[in-house]
């Protein structure tokens, strides 16, 4: 009789490795090691090598890093969701993508399980699980960190010792930071940084220069977008991931992107955490930029009244929600007019709009130049001011 099969989230790291283990020893089933590439450091030998050890035979390695940035990241930037003012949610945008390619190998491999390796004190385990429920309402979710008896670093250590599971030097004593990283950000938490009263260390970040160190100079960029979405940087078309990829670099090293909040988890803790978001910063400000010539009041107004609502369900793992779906209608209700070109001005972690290029006829020189009367009837202002006021009492 052949054994049921259960997929698991697998980093290569010693915690997945850890859970790798367990679901053997609890579970007689195969276990399928899966991992999602949506360009966090990933060391794809290391991961097939612990696998192996661990006995697991088939081990999938899937590049997602351009669909993770076309199909999620940009229609996300598209609704300039920002969640507590703050945060770009540059994990919680990563969760669904992972959830629903996770699932896709489960009913290839028929597997009756999936598995995922968040605590139970995190978003992550129900961003996975509702992104497991949407794609799959009947397969059994395994949450070990849930479940299980290991109650400590040291619990873990010790069944990793047990089983001979590599323990990597700087797993041996108490972590100071636990981090998070895909093409879109970083985040790090952890010990150091649960009282609000330390400030980072400037070591902890990892792909942004401090503005202290970023260069003397200004560096000018230029974002080119066609409906909506950005599809070039200075001049250069590129793909989605390529093109996050580059703006990541140069916004690094200009000091942009760091954030330090404290933010208000889905179950309710209050969690302070670092987040690097370079590119997605450059991006989120650039869009902005460019609908800011290229749309109407009314739509604009829209967007940015049902923003707060749009970002708190992606943050809360419900981008597949019908309610989220029907905001990203909002989002995009007029998204083919937003064209043209936004140039940045960088310097030591700043972000100014320097230029904004478009054919679009939304903006109106003629309209609002203080040399030029004729295209703006203002006898009709004293009537729109007397029918505003009446809604003072």
């Amino acid at each position: 009789m052949k054994k049921r099969k259960i997929v698991l989230a697998y980093s290569g790291g010693l915690d997945t490795s850890i859970i790798l283990k367990w679901l053997q020893e609890n579970y007689d089933a195969e276990i399928i090691a899966y991992t999602a590439d949506i360009g966090q450091k990933i060391d794809k030998k290391k991961i097939i090598i612990n696998a192996k050890k661990l006995g697991v035979k088939n081990i999938i390695i899937n590049d997602l890093k351009n669909i993770f940035v076309k199909d999620y990241v940009f229609p996300m930037i598209r609704g300039h969701a920002i969640y507590e003012g703050v945060y770009l949610l540059g994990t919680s945008i990563a969760r669904p993508l992972i959830a629903k390619d996770q699932i896709k190998i489960a009913k290839k491999y028929k597997a009756y399980a999936v598995s995922h390796g968040s605590t139970g004190k995190g978003n992550d385990q129900v961003r996975f699980e509702l992104g497991y429920h949407y794609f799959d309402s009947k397969i059994k979710i395994i949450a070990p960190w849930r479940i299980w008896k290991l109650k400590s670093r040291t619990d873990l250590i010790n069944y990793a010792k047990k089983h001979n599971i590599p323990i990597p030097k700087d797993k041996k004593g108490a972590p100071p930071f636990s981090v998070d990283d895909n093409l879109l950000h970083t985040s790090t938490e952890g010990k150091a940084l649960e009282n609000p009263k330390n400030s980072a260390p400037d070591f902890i970040f990892q792909r942004t220069t401090s503005p202290e160190k970023s260069p003397n100079k200004s560096t000018y960029i230029t974002i080119g977008f066609s409906n909506g979405d950005p599809i070039s940087v200075n001049g250069k078309k590129l793909n989605p991931a390529k093109l996050l990829e580059k703006l990541n670099q140069i916004a690094g090293k200009n000091g942009i992107g760091r954030v330090d909040l404290v933010e208000n988890r889905f179950l309710g803790i209050k969690s302070r955490g670092v987040y690097e978001t370079p590119g997605g910063t450059l991006l989120i400000q650039a869009h902005r930029a460019i609908e800011s010539i290229t749309l109407d009041k009314e739509t604009m107004h829209k967007k940015d009244r049902v923003m707060p609502r749009y970002a708190e369900l992606i943050y809360n793992g419900y981008w597949y929600s019908k309610e989220r779906l029907k905001i990203q209608k909002i989002v995009d209700a007029k998204r083919n007019k937003v064209n043209g070109s936004i140039k940045l001005k960088l310097y030591k972690g700043n972000v100014i709009i320097h230029s904004r290029v478009t054919k679009s006829n939304a903006y109106s020189m003629k309209k609002v130049s203080f040399e030029e009367n004729k295209s703006f009837n203002k006898s009709n202002v004293e009537r729109f001011i007397n029918f505003h006021k009446k809604k003072l009492k």
